[in-house]
Protein backbone atom coordinates (compact mmCIF):
# COMPACT_ATOMS: atom_id res chain seq x y z
CA UNK A 1 0.00 0.00 0.00
CA UNK A 2 1.40 3.51 -1.21
CA UNK A 3 0.97 6.76 1.20
CA UNK A 4 -2.11 7.76 -0.80
CA UNK A 5 -3.31 4.86 -0.96
CA UNK A 6 -3.21 5.08 2.84
CA UNK A 7 -4.98 8.54 2.86
CA UNK A 8 -8.07 7.07 0.50
CA UNK A 9 -8.91 4.31 2.82
CA UNK A 10 -8.45 6.50 5.98
CA UNK A 11 -11.17 8.79 4.01
CA UNK A 12 -13.21 6.32 2.51
CA UNK A 13 -13.18 4.61 6.34
CA UNK A 14 -14.44 8.22 7.73
CA UNK A 15 -11.68 7.88 10.27
CA UNK A 16 -10.64 11.18 11.73
CA UNK A 17 -7.48 9.74 14.00
CA UNK A 18 -4.46 7.92 13.07
CA UNK A 19 -2.75 5.84 15.83
CA UNK A 20 0.68 5.53 15.65
CA UNK A 21 2.51 2.09 17.17
CA UNK A 22 5.70 0.89 17.84
CA UNK A 23 7.25 -1.87 20.28
CA UNK A 24 9.74 -0.75 23.10
CA UNK A 25 12.89 -3.25 23.54
CA UNK A 26 11.80 -5.38 26.08
CA UNK A 27 8.75 -6.27 23.46
CA UNK A 28 5.20 -3.81 24.63
CA UNK A 29 3.27 -2.12 21.65
CA UNK A 30 3.58 1.63 22.84
CA UNK A 31 1.27 4.43 20.84
CA UNK A 32 -0.19 7.53 20.19
CA UNK A 33 -3.03 9.04 18.77
CA UNK A 34 -3.16 12.53 16.12
CA UNK A 35 -5.86 13.93 13.89
CA UNK A 36 -5.80 12.76 10.46
CA UNK A 37 -5.27 15.96 8.94
CA UNK A 38 -1.46 15.12 10.73
CA UNK A 39 -1.50 12.56 8.47
CA UNK A 40 -0.02 13.55 5.28
CA UNK A 41 2.16 11.99 2.27
CA UNK A 42 4.99 13.46 3.08
CA UNK A 43 4.74 11.74 7.25
CA UNK A 44 5.59 8.69 5.63
CA UNK A 45 8.80 10.29 4.69
CA UNK A 46 9.42 12.93 7.99
CA UNK A 47 7.84 10.84 10.77
CA UNK A 48 6.39 12.02 14.01
CA UNK A 49 8.38 13.17 16.88
CA UNK A 50 8.62 11.79 20.24
CA UNK A 51 10.35 11.22 23.04
CA UNK A 52 13.09 8.29 23.82
CA UNK A 53 14.25 8.74 26.75
CA UNK A 54 10.21 7.86 28.03
CA UNK A 55 10.70 4.71 26.34
CA UNK A 56 11.92 0.92 27.85
CA UNK A 57 16.17 0.56 27.34
CA UNK A 58 16.16 3.01 24.97
CA UNK A 59 17.61 6.88 24.88
CA UNK A 60 18.79 8.67 27.52
CA UNK A 61 17.30 12.27 29.19
CA UNK A 62 20.19 14.14 26.92
CA UNK A 63 19.60 12.58 23.45
CA UNK A 64 15.80 12.05 23.58
CA UNK A 65 14.30 13.45 20.65
CA UNK A 66 13.47 10.61 17.78
CA UNK A 67 11.19 9.57 15.32
CA UNK A 68 8.80 7.02 14.36
CA UNK A 69 8.15 6.92 10.70
CA UNK A 70 4.77 4.66 9.75
CA UNK A 71 5.15 2.22 7.38
CA UNK A 72 2.21 2.63 4.49
CA UNK A 73 2.42 -1.61 4.43
CA UNK A 74 1.04 -1.71 7.78
CA UNK A 75 -2.41 0.53 7.57
CA UNK A 76 -5.32 -1.03 9.32
CA UNK A 77 -8.72 -0.38 11.15
CA UNK A 78 -8.72 -0.66 14.83
CA UNK A 79 -11.13 -2.87 15.62
CA UNK A 80 -11.67 -1.93 19.37
CA UNK A 81 -11.48 1.98 19.29
CA UNK A 82 -15.04 3.71 19.27
CA UNK A 83 -13.59 6.63 16.90
CA UNK A 84 -13.09 4.80 13.21
CA UNK A 85 -9.25 4.91 13.99
CA UNK A 86 -6.48 3.84 11.24
CA UNK A 87 -3.19 2.41 12.89
CA UNK A 88 0.09 2.50 11.39
CA UNK A 89 3.27 0.51 12.47
CA UNK A 90 6.15 2.93 12.26
CA UNK A 91 10.04 2.04 12.25
CA UNK A 92 12.12 4.33 14.77
CA UNK A 93 14.79 6.67 13.38
CA UNK A 94 17.50 9.29 14.73
CA UNK A 95 16.03 12.92 13.79
CA UNK A 96 19.25 14.13 12.85
CA UNK A 97 20.99 11.35 11.14
CA UNK A 98 17.72 9.24 9.84
CA UNK A 99 19.07 6.04 10.34
CA UNK A 100 17.50 3.52 11.83
CA UNK A 101 17.64 3.04 15.97
CA UNK A 102 19.51 -0.18 15.92
CA UNK A 103 17.46 -0.67 19.45
CA UNK A 104 14.37 -0.65 17.53
CA UNK A 105 12.72 -4.60 17.15
CA UNK A 106 11.34 -4.19 14.20
CA UNK A 107 14.12 -2.87 12.26
CA UNK A 108 16.53 -5.87 13.95
CA UNK A 109 13.64 -8.30 12.16
CA UNK A 110 13.94 -6.20 8.81
CA UNK A 111 17.67 -6.48 8.75
CA UNK A 112 17.63 -10.14 9.72
CA UNK A 113 15.26 -10.61 6.11
CA UNK A 114 17.81 -8.51 4.77
CA UNK A 115 20.91 -10.30 5.79
CA UNK A 116 18.74 -13.88 4.26
CA UNK A 117 18.73 -12.37 1.36
CA UNK A 118 22.68 -11.58 1.06
CA UNK A 119 23.53 -15.00 1.60
CA UNK A 120 22.03 -16.41 -1.44
CA UNK A 121 20.98 -18.94 0.78
CA UNK A 122 17.49 -18.17 0.12
CA UNK A 123 15.25 -14.99 -0.19
CA UNK A 124 12.13 -15.56 2.18
CA UNK A 125 12.06 -16.95 5.66
CA UNK A 126 8.64 -18.26 6.82
CA UNK A 127 7.61 -18.29 10.82
CA UNK A 128 4.68 -19.96 12.31
CA UNK A 129 4.42 -19.19 15.91
CA UNK A 130 1.78 -21.13 17.74
CA UNK A 131 1.27 -18.98 20.43
CA UNK A 132 -0.68 -20.25 24.07
CA UNK A 133 -2.48 -18.39 26.38
CA UNK A 134 -4.36 -17.99 29.18
CA UNK A 135 -8.35 -16.52 29.45
CA UNK A 136 -8.67 -15.65 33.34
CA UNK A 137 -11.53 -14.32 35.33
CA UNK A 138 -10.00 -12.58 37.79
CA UNK A 139 -6.21 -11.76 38.80
CA UNK A 140 -4.94 -9.91 41.62
CA UNK A 141 -1.15 -9.56 42.65
CA UNK A 142 1.13 -7.19 44.97
CA UNK A 143 4.76 -7.27 46.13
CA UNK A 144 5.43 -4.69 49.19
CA UNK A 145 8.06 -4.50 51.85
CA UNK A 146 6.51 -7.20 53.70
CA UNK A 147 4.44 -8.93 52.03
CA UNK A 148 3.47 -10.29 47.99
CA UNK A 149 0.65 -12.53 46.62
CA UNK A 150 -0.54 -13.52 43.97
CA UNK A 151 -4.22 -15.03 43.04
CA UNK A 152 -5.64 -15.74 40.02
CA UNK A 153 -8.76 -17.69 39.23
CA UNK A 154 -11.12 -18.75 36.05
CA UNK A 155 -14.82 -20.48 36.25
CA UNK A 156 -13.51 -23.67 34.69
CA UNK A 157 -10.52 -24.25 37.15
CA UNK A 158 -10.82 -27.51 38.91
CA UNK A 159 -10.01 -25.89 41.90
CA UNK A 160 -13.51 -24.34 41.60
CA UNK A 161 -15.41 -27.89 42.05
CA UNK A 162 -16.75 -26.91 46.01
CA UNK A 163 -16.91 -23.09 45.40
CA UNK A 164 -20.22 -21.40 46.28
CA UNK A 165 -21.48 -20.47 42.64
CA UNK A 166 -25.19 -20.28 43.16
CA UNK A 167 -25.23 -22.40 41.15
CA UNK A 168 -22.04 -24.49 40.46
CA UNK A 169 -22.77 -26.53 37.21
CA UNK A 170 -19.81 -28.27 37.47
CA UNK A 171 -17.73 -29.49 34.39
CA UNK A 172 -14.14 -28.23 35.53
CA UNK A 173 -10.85 -29.07 33.60
CA UNK A 174 -8.80 -31.37 35.46
CA UNK A 175 -5.10 -30.89 35.37
CA UNK A 176 -3.05 -31.92 32.10
CA UNK A 177 -7.11 -32.83 30.92
CA UNK A 178 -8.15 -29.65 28.82
CA UNK A 179 -6.75 -30.85 25.41
CA UNK A 180 -10.02 -30.64 23.19
CA UNK A 181 -13.02 -31.12 25.37
CA UNK A 182 -16.16 -29.89 23.84
CA UNK A 183 -18.54 -27.24 25.63
CA UNK A 184 -19.65 -26.75 28.09
CA UNK A 185 -15.99 -28.51 29.94
CA UNK A 186 -14.35 -25.92 27.39
CA UNK A 187 -16.22 -22.24 28.76
CA UNK A 188 -14.76 -19.81 26.30
CA UNK A 189 -15.01 -21.33 22.98
CA UNK A 190 -17.37 -18.78 21.40
CA UNK A 191 -14.77 -15.92 22.74
CA UNK A 192 -11.75 -17.60 20.97
CA UNK A 193 -14.24 -17.49 18.15
CA UNK A 194 -14.74 -13.79 18.50
CA UNK A 195 -11.02 -13.79 18.56
CA UNK A 196 -10.15 -15.40 15.52
CA UNK A 197 -12.80 -13.82 13.27
CA UNK A 198 -11.57 -10.38 14.79
CA UNK A 199 -7.87 -11.43 13.38
CA UNK A 200 -8.62 -12.43 10.42
CA UNK A 201 -11.45 -9.45 9.70
CA UNK A 202 -7.51 -7.51 9.85
CA UNK A 203 -6.44 -9.60 7.51
CA UNK A 204 -4.31 -12.43 9.39
CA UNK A 205 -4.55 -15.79 8.16
CA UNK A 206 -5.71 -18.16 10.78
CA UNK A 207 -5.67 -22.05 11.24
CA UNK A 208 -7.63 -23.16 13.91
CA UNK A 209 -8.02 -22.27 17.58
CA UNK A 210 -8.77 -24.32 20.39
CA UNK A 211 -8.87 -25.35 24.26
CA UNK A 212 -5.00 -26.04 25.50
CA UNK A 213 -3.55 -28.88 28.24
CA UNK A 214 -4.44 -26.78 31.00
CA UNK A 215 -7.04 -25.90 33.43
CA UNK A 216 -8.21 -22.47 33.97
CA UNK A 217 -8.30 -21.29 30.81
CA UNK A 218 -5.32 -22.26 28.31
CA UNK A 219 -5.96 -22.30 24.70
CA UNK A 220 -4.17 -21.66 21.76
CA UNK A 221 -5.07 -19.94 18.38
CA UNK A 222 -2.63 -20.65 15.40
CA UNK A 223 -1.77 -17.59 12.66
CA UNK A 224 -0.91 -19.55 9.28
CA UNK A 225 2.92 -19.00 8.71
CA UNK A 226 4.47 -15.78 6.80
CA UNK A 227 7.73 -14.03 5.81
CA UNK A 228 9.62 -13.07 9.10
CA UNK A 229 8.80 -9.32 9.38
CA UNK A 230 5.12 -9.96 8.53
CA UNK A 231 4.45 -12.12 11.34
CA UNK A 232 6.43 -10.00 14.15
CA UNK A 233 3.79 -7.13 12.99
CA UNK A 234 1.29 -9.90 13.09
CA UNK A 235 2.25 -11.49 16.80
CA UNK A 236 1.94 -7.68 18.41
CA UNK A 237 -1.50 -7.48 16.57
CA UNK A 238 -2.07 -11.37 17.62
CA UNK A 239 -1.38 -10.51 21.43
CA UNK A 240 -3.42 -6.98 21.13
CA UNK A 241 -6.38 -8.46 19.67
CA UNK A 242 -6.88 -11.51 22.46
CA UNK A 243 -6.58 -9.39 25.41
CA UNK A 244 -8.95 -6.92 24.33
CA UNK A 245 -11.56 -9.39 23.29
CA UNK A 246 -11.29 -11.02 26.82
CA UNK A 247 -11.36 -7.66 28.32
CA UNK A 248 -14.34 -6.54 26.71
CA UNK A 249 -16.01 -9.75 28.29
CA UNK A 250 -15.22 -9.42 30.98
CA UNK A 251 -11.67 -11.67 31.14
CA UNK A 252 -8.24 -11.29 31.18
CA UNK A 253 -5.86 -12.73 28.59
CA UNK A 254 -2.12 -13.44 29.97
CA UNK A 255 0.94 -14.49 27.75
CA UNK A 256 3.03 -15.21 30.89
CA UNK A 257 5.15 -18.16 30.78
CA UNK A 258 3.82 -20.11 33.75
CA UNK A 259 1.24 -18.82 35.68
CA UNK A 260 0.13 -21.80 37.00
CA UNK A 261 1.71 -24.25 39.54
CA UNK A 262 1.79 -28.20 38.31
CA UNK A 263 -0.10 -27.66 35.50
CA UNK A 264 1.22 -27.29 31.67
CA UNK A 265 3.04 -24.00 30.96
CA UNK A 266 2.39 -21.72 28.08
CA UNK A 267 4.77 -22.27 25.36
CA UNK A 268 4.99 -21.00 21.54
CA UNK A 269 6.22 -23.54 19.37
CA UNK A 270 7.76 -21.89 16.49
CA UNK A 271 8.02 -23.10 12.64
CA UNK A 272 10.54 -21.86 10.18
CA UNK A 273 11.40 -22.58 6.78
CA UNK A 274 13.52 -20.97 4.15
CA UNK A 275 12.28 -20.64 0.34
CA UNK A 276 13.86 -19.68 -2.77
CA UNK A 277 11.62 -18.13 -5.08
CA UNK A 278 8.94 -20.56 -5.30
CA UNK A 279 11.42 -23.57 -4.26
CA UNK A 280 10.92 -24.78 0.02
CA UNK A 281 14.91 -25.39 0.55
CA UNK A 282 13.92 -27.44 3.67
CA UNK A 283 12.84 -30.47 1.79
CA UNK A 284 14.92 -33.30 0.47
CA UNK A 285 16.04 -37.00 0.90
CA UNK A 286 17.21 -37.21 4.49
CA UNK A 287 16.15 -37.74 7.64
CA UNK A 288 12.34 -37.74 7.85
CA UNK A 289 12.31 -36.20 4.41
CA UNK A 290 14.40 -32.87 4.75
CA UNK A 291 17.45 -31.48 2.88
CA UNK A 292 21.09 -31.22 4.20
CA UNK A 293 20.44 -27.66 4.49
CA UNK A 294 17.55 -28.19 6.81
CA UNK A 295 19.47 -30.59 9.12
CA UNK A 296 22.20 -27.98 9.21
CA UNK A 297 19.66 -25.57 10.01
CA UNK A 298 18.62 -27.62 12.96
CA UNK A 299 22.69 -27.95 14.08
CA UNK A 300 22.43 -23.85 14.35
CA UNK A 301 19.60 -24.13 16.34
CA UNK A 302 21.60 -26.83 18.94
CA UNK A 303 24.43 -24.90 18.84
CA UNK A 304 23.21 -21.93 19.76
CA UNK A 305 20.19 -22.60 21.88
CA UNK A 306 21.37 -21.34 25.27
CA UNK A 307 22.08 -17.90 23.72
CA UNK A 308 18.50 -17.72 21.33
CA UNK A 309 16.87 -18.43 24.81
CA UNK A 310 18.06 -15.04 26.12
CA UNK A 311 15.51 -13.53 23.29
CA UNK A 312 12.83 -16.52 22.62
CA UNK A 313 12.48 -17.39 26.39
CA UNK A 314 13.08 -13.77 27.88
CA UNK A 315 11.65 -13.78 31.16
CA UNK A 316 12.58 -15.01 34.78
CA UNK A 317 8.98 -16.88 34.80
CA UNK A 318 9.98 -18.59 31.58
CA UNK A 319 12.05 -20.63 33.20
CA UNK A 320 9.63 -22.07 35.42
CA UNK A 321 8.09 -23.94 32.26
CA UNK A 322 11.87 -24.97 31.36
CA UNK A 323 12.16 -27.48 34.15
CA UNK A 324 13.83 -30.59 32.90
CA UNK A 325 11.66 -33.60 33.09
CA UNK A 326 8.16 -32.19 33.28
CA UNK A 327 6.22 -30.86 30.08
CA UNK A 328 8.77 -28.57 28.27
CA UNK A 329 11.45 -29.32 25.82
CA UNK A 330 14.79 -28.43 27.64
CA UNK A 331 16.68 -31.40 26.07
CA UNK A 332 18.90 -29.95 22.61
CA UNK A 333 17.88 -32.94 20.30
CA UNK A 334 15.86 -33.25 17.57
CA UNK A 335 13.54 -35.73 16.02
CA UNK A 336 10.66 -36.32 13.74
CA UNK A 337 6.83 -36.81 15.33
CA UNK A 338 8.83 -36.81 19.18
CA UNK A 339 7.24 -33.92 20.93
CA UNK A 340 10.11 -34.21 24.03
CA UNK A 341 12.71 -32.74 21.88
CA UNK A 342 13.94 -29.45 21.17
CA UNK A 343 13.49 -29.47 17.56
CA UNK A 344 10.82 -31.44 15.82
CA UNK A 345 10.59 -32.00 12.19
CA UNK A 346 6.38 -32.15 11.88
CA UNK A 347 4.72 -35.61 10.10
CA UNK A 348 1.88 -34.35 9.39
CA UNK A 349 1.74 -33.88 5.33
CA UNK A 350 4.17 -35.39 2.86
CA UNK A 351 4.00 -32.06 0.65
CA UNK A 352 7.47 -30.53 0.18
CA UNK A 353 6.09 -26.83 0.65
CA UNK A 354 5.38 -28.21 4.25
CA UNK A 355 8.40 -29.40 5.04
CA UNK A 356 9.77 -27.07 8.11
CA UNK A 357 11.41 -27.12 11.33
CA UNK A 358 9.82 -26.76 14.65
CA UNK A 359 11.45 -25.03 17.61
CA UNK A 360 9.87 -25.98 20.60
CA UNK A 361 11.45 -24.04 23.88
CA UNK A 362 10.75 -20.97 22.84
CA UNK A 363 7.52 -19.23 24.69
CA UNK A 364 5.12 -16.09 23.97
CA UNK A 365 6.37 -13.75 26.54
CA UNK A 366 9.28 -12.94 24.03
CA UNK A 367 9.53 -9.91 21.50
CA UNK A 368 8.84 -11.92 18.49
CA UNK A 369 10.31 -9.52 15.98
CA UNK A 370 13.83 -10.08 18.14
CA UNK A 371 12.81 -13.95 18.71
CA UNK A 372 12.19 -14.55 15.13
CA UNK A 373 15.12 -12.47 14.04
CA UNK A 374 17.71 -14.80 16.28
CA UNK A 375 15.93 -17.89 15.47
CA UNK A 376 17.21 -17.28 11.57
CA UNK A 377 20.57 -15.69 12.68
CA UNK A 378 20.98 -19.43 14.79
CA UNK A 379 19.81 -21.48 11.29
CA UNK A 380 21.89 -19.23 8.73
CA UNK A 381 24.93 -19.70 10.89
CA UNK A 382 24.20 -23.49 10.66
CA UNK A 383 23.64 -23.68 7.54
CA UNK A 384 27.43 -21.10 6.58
CA UNK A 385 29.00 -23.32 8.17
CA UNK A 386 27.65 -27.24 7.97
CA UNK A 387 26.46 -27.24 11.75
CA UNK A 388 26.44 -31.14 12.07
CA UNK A 389 23.24 -31.43 14.57
CA UNK A 390 24.24 -35.45 15.19
CA UNK A 391 22.09 -38.25 15.23
CA UNK A 392 18.02 -37.95 15.78
CA UNK A 393 16.82 -38.83 18.81
CA UNK A 394 13.73 -40.77 18.00
CA UNK A 395 12.87 -42.11 21.92
CA UNK A 396 11.10 -40.82 24.67
CA UNK A 397 13.67 -38.16 26.21
CA UNK A 398 11.06 -38.31 29.26
CA UNK A 399 12.18 -42.41 29.63
CA UNK A 400 15.78 -42.79 28.85
CA UNK A 401 18.13 -43.79 31.62
CA UNK A 402 20.26 -41.43 33.41
CA UNK A 403 23.29 -42.31 31.68
CA UNK A 404 21.55 -41.46 28.14
CA UNK A 405 20.18 -39.00 29.55
CA UNK A 406 23.40 -37.13 30.77
CA UNK A 407 25.22 -37.15 27.06
CA UNK A 408 21.83 -35.08 25.59
CA UNK A 409 22.51 -31.19 26.46
CA UNK A 410 19.92 -28.98 28.11
CA UNK A 411 18.66 -25.23 27.72
CA UNK A 412 19.31 -23.00 30.28
CA UNK A 413 18.25 -23.20 33.50
CA UNK A 414 17.17 -19.54 34.42
CA UNK A 415 17.51 -16.22 32.68
CA UNK A 416 21.10 -15.57 34.46
CA UNK A 417 22.02 -18.64 32.72
CA UNK A 418 20.97 -17.64 29.46
CA UNK A 419 22.15 -14.30 29.60
CA UNK A 420 25.67 -15.53 30.67
CA UNK A 421 25.45 -17.98 27.30
CA UNK A 422 24.19 -14.83 25.16
CA UNK A 423 27.20 -12.68 26.43
CA UNK A 424 29.61 -15.82 25.54
CA UNK A 425 28.11 -16.53 22.13
CA UNK A 426 26.76 -13.85 20.33
CA UNK A 427 28.97 -13.63 16.57
CA UNK A 428 26.04 -15.33 14.56
CA UNK A 429 23.78 -12.81 15.68
CA UNK A 430 26.19 -9.54 14.71
CA UNK A 431 26.05 -10.51 11.14
CA UNK A 432 25.15 -8.25 8.93
CA UNK A 433 24.63 -6.18 11.51
CA UNK A 434 21.87 -7.54 12.22
CA UNK A 435 22.11 -7.69 15.90
CA UNK A 436 24.55 -4.64 17.22
CA UNK A 437 26.82 -5.19 20.35
CA UNK A 438 25.54 -1.95 21.61
CA UNK A 439 21.79 -3.90 21.31
CA UNK A 440 23.25 -7.31 23.29
CA UNK A 441 24.95 -5.41 26.24
CA UNK A 442 21.65 -3.09 26.43
CA UNK A 443 19.83 -6.07 26.82
CA UNK A 444 22.19 -7.91 29.24
CA UNK A 445 21.98 -5.24 31.33
CA UNK A 446 18.63 -4.08 30.98
CA UNK A 447 17.36 -7.66 31.59
CA UNK A 448 19.68 -8.06 34.39
CA UNK A 449 18.68 -5.00 36.09
CA UNK A 450 15.12 -4.32 35.37
CA UNK A 451 13.47 -8.22 36.51
CA UNK A 452 16.76 -11.08 37.73
CA UNK A 453 17.69 -8.60 40.26
CA UNK A 454 14.45 -7.43 41.55
CA UNK A 455 13.12 -11.17 41.63
CA UNK A 456 16.61 -12.20 43.52
CA UNK A 457 15.96 -9.72 46.26
CA UNK A 458 12.72 -10.45 47.34
CA UNK A 459 11.36 -13.04 49.55
CA UNK A 460 8.90 -15.79 47.43
CA UNK A 461 6.04 -16.79 49.77
CA UNK A 462 6.44 -20.68 49.74
CA UNK A 463 10.12 -20.05 50.99
CA UNK A 464 7.96 -18.88 53.88
CA UNK A 465 6.35 -22.44 54.31
CA UNK A 466 9.67 -24.02 54.49
CA UNK A 467 11.73 -22.33 56.53
CA UNK A 468 10.03 -19.97 59.00
CA UNK A 469 10.42 -22.41 61.39
CA UNK A 470 13.99 -22.85 61.28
Amino acid sequence: MTPKEVLDMAKENKTRVVDIRFMDFPGIWQHFTVPISELEESSFEDGFGFDGSSIRGWQPINASDMLVIPDPSTAKLDPFFVEPTLVLIGNIADPISRESYTRDPRNIAKKAEAYLKSTGIGDIAYIGPEAEFFIFDNVRYDSQKNRSFYEIDSVEAIWNTGRKEEPNLGYKTRHKEGYFPVPPSDKFQDMRTEMLLTLEDLGIDVECQHHEVATAGQAEIDMRFKPLLQMGDQLVWFKYVLKNVAYRHGHTVTFMPKPLFEDNGTGMHTHISIWQGDTPLFAGDKYAGVSQDALYAIGGILKHCKALCAFTNPTTNSYKRLVPGFEAPVNLAYSSRNRSAAVRIPMYSASPKAKRIEFRTPDPSCNGYLAFSAILMAVLDGIENKIDPGDPLDKNIYDLPPEELAKVASAPGSLDEALAALAEDNEFLLKGDVFTKDVIEKWIEYKTENEINPVKLRPHPYEFSLYYDI
